[in-house]
Formats: structure tokens, C-alpha cells, sequence
């Protein structure tokens, strides 16, 4: 692209950089990304649910009506990015079963479907043994069920791979280098870098606070598993699993490489990331109850990471210091990065976006 094109400089490679620097770069900007370890914060641990609904609690429609909003981009996004990586971004639009195991299981269930009925989206009571003729490795004991078809999800690895095919086809400037300061038009980094660009997004998740002092941004911690589905186990699940297990919440979302993720656990630790026990023998006890299955899945991954959370759960996406800011996005980075895209290129333009 030619240099007398404007240049936006992106702190940030996790998926809510990579969505803003590749629509950036279609909207006609040069890019540069900054990021010493692309790809490997939150978002390389993700499941990749896009549940608005069914991920929402009720005192929070903010974060449901923004939800709601991507959700709606994403077949459009991922068309869009399968076209421009030609290798698929790994979407998935088989839907979300919602179950519980006991009775005030059920009533959270009853939550998630007054919630549905509000917003006049689809849904469809199941009883447990309609459930299990469609997902037969379902547990026999399931108190109650439901399926979303609207709540899809995306596996974050391709989807970050299919972002980095863009950064190398389109020819965006990837540099491996922490960001120490940012101003309106220039990155300074650990290694002395200067890069001056006409306009700064950050989007940095959890590091975002040390270079826009003032934002309430903090990390949650969030553990979480794979499996892998074995010649013993057959093809367990085609569709997520969203389970209440006696009042705790568990998530079983298939790839189709075989792996299953299971998580996730939402912990006021700083920024401790270790693994422990606990969480993995909450989490595999859980999904055992939902799929007892899992017993004969191969164990090969467990990771924790973590969340960039805002005071109000919302995420913070305007100009803040004549820097350009996208965090804050917690547990629905992946969610809402077509949204948060489409918000920095109208910035980027000049529209006001509310």
C-alpha cells in the first residue's frame, strides 16, 4: 500500500487487535501491530462461545444487548475472513443445548428462557430424553433441557490462525516488541522502538491500564480444559454444551479436530496463572455429570488465562487522551470482536459511534 495512505499503529495481537488491524487494512490503512507474543493472551485459551443469551445474567442487559448486536455480524465476519485468509476462521452454527441437572438447575433454565422469549429469539423446550435423542451422550440424569440454535460458537485457534493468514496476506505490519508509552501518534517500545502513526488503537486486554493510566480495567482469572474424544469415546458431542450442575456452571463446546474444551472458572486472583487442582477436579466432575463419556476422553491440555474486566462488565471502546481504546471485553473477547472492529474503523473515520 502506498505511504502516503494513513497509518494506524494497533498495541495489541489478541483477537480484538487482530479483528481491528484487518478491518483497519480493508478500510485502506496502513497497519502495524504491536505485540512481543501474538495470539497468546486470553484469547489463545478461549472456548469461542458466541452466546449472548445463555453467557448473560440479568443484571447486566448492557452486556446482552452488546452481545446481541455481534452476534449478529458473525456469519457476516467469518464469511468475510474465510474469503480474505482462504482457510476457514472455524465457525460453527450447530447451536447450544442448555441443560440442568436437579431441580433449581431447572429454574435457571426457566431464567435463560424468559430471557429468549424478551428479545424473541428462538428456543426449544426439550425434555431430557429429547435431548439425549439428539445429543446421545448426554447424561440420562438431566432434570431439564433446552436448545438455542442462535447460540453458535467459533474455535478460537483457527479463528486466530485465519487473523494471522489476513496480517501476512494483506500485508500488515506485525512487530514483536512490548509497548512501554502511547500518545495520539506514537508507540514507544521496550526495545527503543519509535513507531509515529496517524492515529493509536489500544487493545492490549489486561496491559491496557499501564498505557492509558486511569482505566478501571483488571484481569480474571478463567481455568480451562480439552480433551481429546478417542476411538473409545466415538464422535461424543456435535453442538455445545451449557450445563447448571447444583448451581454451577460448566461449558462443553466440540471442535472438529476431536477436542473438547471445558470450562470455565471466573476467579478474583490478580494475576496469578497457575493451574490448580481444584478447578480441574470442579470442572472434569462437572462435565462428567453432564457427559459421562468423558471419562474415556484422553486429557491433553490445561490452561489458565486471563480476562480483561471493567468496572461495569462493559467493554470500553472510545478515545481516551486522543488514543484510541478497545478492552474491557472479559469473558466475551471473542464475541464481541466484529462489533469492536466495526467501532474502531468508525472511530478511525471520524463517525461518532454511540
Amino acid at each position: 500500500m502506498p505511504h502516503d495512505r494513513p497509518h494506524v499503529a494497533i498495541v495489541g495481537a489478541g483477537v480484538i487487535g487482530l479483528s481491528c488491524a484487518w478491518q483497519a487494512r480493508r478500510d485502506g490503512w496502513r497497519v502495524t501491530l504491536i505485540d512481543p507474543h501474538p495470539m497468546r493472551g486470553s484469547s489463545w485459551a478461549a472456548a469461542g462461545m458466541l452466546a449472548p443469551v445463555t453467557e448473560s445474567t440479568p443484571s447486566e442487559p448492557g452486556v446482552l444487548e452488546l452481545g446481541l448486536q455481534a452476534a449478529r455480524l458473525w456469519p457476516q465476519f467469518a464469511s468475510d475472513l474465510t474469503h480474505d485468509a482462504a482457510q476457514p476462521c472455524g465457525f460453527n452454527d450447530a447451536g447450544t443445548f442448555v441443560v440442568g441437572i436437579d431441580r433449581d438447575d431447572a429454574s435457571e433454565l426457566t431464567r435463560v428462557q424468559s430471557q429468549l422469549a424478551a428479545y424473541q429469539l428462538d428456543y426449544t423446550p426439550l425434555t431430557p430424553s429429547e435431548a439425549r435423542a439428539r445429543e446421545s451422550a448426554l447424561s440420562p440424569h438431566l432434570s431439564s433441557a433446552m436448545f438455542v440454535p442462535g447460540d453458535t460458537s467459533v474455535d478460537n485457534r483457527a479463528l486466530l490462525g485465519a487473523l494471522t493468514a489476513v496480517v501476512d496476506r494483506l500485508g500488515i505490519t506485525m512487530l514483536r516488541e512490548r509497548a512501554t508509552t502511547v500518545d495520539a501518534q506514537h508507540v514507544r517500545t521496550a526495545a527503543g522502538s519509535t513507531i509515529m502513526a496517524d492515529a493509536v488503537v489500544v487493545a492490549a486486554g489486561i496491559d491496557t491500564p499501564a498505557l492509558i493510566p486511569g482505566l478501571d480495567i483488571r484481569p480474571v482469572k478463567g481455568q480451562i480444559l480439552r480433551v481429546l474424544m478417542t476411538g473409545a469415546t466415538g464422535k461424543l458431542l456435535t453442538a455445545t454444551v451449557r450445563a447448571c450442575v447444583h448451581g454451577r456452571h460448566v461449558y462443553l463446546v466440540p471442535r472438529s479436530n476431536g477436542e473438547i474444551v471445558i470450562g470455565a472458572t471466573m476467579e478474583e486472583r490478580g494475576r496469578d496463572i497457575a493451574v490448580t487442582v481444584g478447578a480441574v477436579g470442579d470442572l472434569l466432575q462437572d462435565a462428567r455429570e453432564v457427559v459421562p463419556g468423558i471419562d474415556e476422553c484422553e486429557l491433553i491440555e490445561t490452561w489458565a488465562g486471563l480476562r480483561p474486566v471493567s468496572r461495569d462488565n462493559l467493554p470500553i471502546m472510545r478515545i481516551v487522551n486522543g488514543v484510541v481504546v478497545a478492552s474491557g471485553h472479559g469473558r466475551n473477547g471473542i464475541l464481541l470482536a466484529p462489533l469492536a472492529a466495526h467501532v474502531v474503523k468508525d472511530i478511525l473515520k471520524g463517525v461518532v459511534t454511540p
